[in-house]
């Protein structure tokens, strides 16, 4: 009779086993799905912020290149224009004046542009796997008490 008692803990044991070994399994098929996961989330938020950096670049491109043609062309018109009415000197002071605090609004909103996408860091996807490391931590302490 010694030999049937045995063979049930023999049986008890190999379930077990097989339920450590399924569990195992799963524990490392959900991990490597969690992982992928927190890498298209970092992907995404990269993507995001990379294109408000794009806008704050664009921004303050096109602020320079407004200056540009603003303090080129149009200033040159417009000094034209005034030289007939005060002297010449005047009249580019006057357009100057004008113009360049139209570039420095631009110039304004590219950086804020610019500042909202920094640091370039996935900072939820970096805050969501502390979160997962976390209740990995806590849920691993409960399983061995």
């Amino acid at each position: 009779m010694a030999a049937p008692a045995s063979n049930s803990t023999d049986r008890a044991s190999g379930s077990e086993q097989r339920s450590i070994a399924e569990l195992l399994q799963q524990l490392t098929e959900q991990t490597t799905r969690l992982a992928q996961k927190e890498i298209e989330l970092a992907k995404a938020e990269m993507e995001a912020k990379g294109k408000r950096i794009g806008i704050g670049a664009g921004a303050f491109s096109g602020a320079g290149l407004l200056a540009m043609l603003a303090l080129g062309a149009l200033t040159a018109a417009a000094i034209l224009a005034l030289a007939t009415a005060v002297d010449a000197w005047l009249a580019a002071l006057i357009v100057a004046l004008v113009y360049l605090p139209i570039a420095g609004v631009l110039a304004l909103f590219g950086r804020s542009k610019v500042q909202a996408a920094t640091p370039p860091v996935p900072e939820q996807t970096m805050d969501s796997v502390k979160r997962d490391v976390e209740l990995t931590k806590q849920k691993a302490k409960e399983g061995r008490a």
